[in-house]
């Protein structure tokens, strides 16, 4: 039998999901009920974590769908302080009841809901609810494309990014336009940048708890390597070996800092450059005190990785909360409101309309750090390994060891054994038995 790539995620995310699932819930899910589904009270209840600290401008835009919209209101409900807790709020509704009408679903959760029937597919209810799916950026659609269908509208979707504080760069007399092209020219550039900034690191990433593993993951194609190649591990690679390596003597160099709040250690100084998403420019361009450009992450090509998260709809809630659900994530992602979301924020415009928008070329053309990321969107990045986004547990286990490598200084062959053994194990477990 010949499997699609997306028919073996789809095969591959059975175990892992169902045992997610299982963990939670001791119990049937109300997921796969169709028409018959909950109920609602009327309000279309919208779960985020405000990814890139954007309640503020989540709220605005539903008080405008309300006040277009009075007789199917919506309200913002925090579904947890990152991806993962709303990942474990929803997947206790699938068990206990109480299922919300949209939620934000990260790159590493929308394919196991997906998989297990958790969240419904959106292209039918794309032609009840008239939205125009043309309209999404085609590359941002297509992540959630599962089987030839799609499970999620892109909203707050990002890439990785370098951000460098151009007074730094310019005191250590090197370019102030553009980044290192290399991660051996970032090392160079390391100790004249340390010395302009009073010995402070040249870098600052987040740490292991803080999606490092995400961060990582263009480095780590930058030296040849990979987290796996479909789905066979290749921590052990020459070239993974060679990636982490680097990192551990670039944080022993004290070239990079690791950090669980990296963004403040960059905004008040204590850095000098910061790996970070391109959701973070907005926070950044508000309190940092100098001036800092945004750049590609080193190359060769590709060095980064695309991120962030979408909305999805249950599957277990009634037609008509799907219905207007779906209308609403259409207006929460429309030209205008994505123009908006992603100038309070940073994360890229998701509607092609938006990006021809006169206004918005204007906003870009005054705003280039705001650009940085929708170019490197077609010139710098590749879909993420599958040991990361699809092996349950993968970015957590990656990130911790990425932590042993690069904090703990523990010795980098045997870390990276330990992650290929780990996630094979998970594979032979979960993913072997239903290809």
């Amino acid at each position: 039998m010949t499997f699609s790539r997306r028919s073996l995620l789809g095969l591959a995310g059975a175990g892992s999901a169902a045992l997610a699932l299982g963990a939670c819930a001791g119990g049937e899910t109300s997921a796969g009920s169709g028409g018959g589904g909950e109920e609602g009270d009327g309000t279309i209840q919208f779960w985020s974590n405000h990814p890139g600290s954007s309640k503020d401008v989540e709220q605005a835009i539903i008080d405008l769908w309300n006040e277009e919209n009075p007789d199917t209101p919506a309200t913002l409900v925090d579904g947890g302080a990152n991806y993962e807790e709303l990942g474990q709020k929803f997947n206790a509704a699938l068990a206990g009841g109480g299922l919300p009408d949209l939620i934000v679903a990260s790159d590493v959760t929308w394919f196991n809901f997906a998989f297990t029937g958790a969240t419904t597919p959106l292209d039918d209810l794309w032609t009840e609810a008239g939205v125009d799916a043309d309209d999404i950026v085609d590359t941002l659609r297509e992540d959630y494309n599962y089987d030839g269908k799609h499970y999620g509208m892109p909203f707050s979707r990002s890439t990785t990014l370098m951000y460098f504080n151009s007074d730094v760069l310019g005191e250590a007399g090197l370019p102030t336009d553009r980044g290192p092209e290399t991660w051996d020219e970032f090392a160079e550039w390391a100790p004249r940048i340390m010395d302009a900034n009073g010995g402070q690191p040249a870098l600052v990433v987040p740490d292991g708890s803080n999606y490092l593993d995400w961060y990582f993951q263009g480095m780590i194609w930058t030296f040849g390597g990979a987290y796996s190649t479909e789905w066979t591990p290749s921590f052990t690679e020459q070239g993974s070996l060679d990636a982490a390596t680097f990192l551990q003597e670039q944080v022993a160099a004290g070239h990079i800092q690791i950090a669980a709040d990296a963004n403040n250690t960059f905004a008040i100084g204590n850095a000098s450059g910061l790996l970070q998403s391109t959701g973070s420019l907005g926070g950044l361009t508000d309190s940092a005190e100098f001036p800092f450009l945004t750049t590609y992450l080193p190359g060769p090509t590709p060095g980064a990785c695309t991120g962030g998260a979408g909305v999805a709809v249950p599957d277990g809630i009634s037609d008509e909360r799907k219905v207007n659900a779906v209308r609403f994530a259409d207006f929460l992602t429309n030209t205008a409101n994505t123009i908006t979301f992603s100038q309070a924020t940073g994360y890229m415009p998701v509607r092609k309309s938006a990006l021809e928008d006169p206004e918005e070329a204007t906003y870009l053309e005054e705003n280039p750090n705001a650009m940085t990321a929708i170019r490197q969107l077609n010139e710098n990045t590749a879909p993420q390994d599958n040991a990361r986004v699809f092996v349950s547990g993968g970015g957590q286990r990656i990130g911790a060891g990425l932590d042993r490598i690069a904090i703990g200084g523990e010795d980098v062959a045997a870390v990276m054994e330990d992650l290929q053994n780990e996630t094979q194990e998970v594979i032979d477990r979960d993913i072997t038995p239903n290809l």
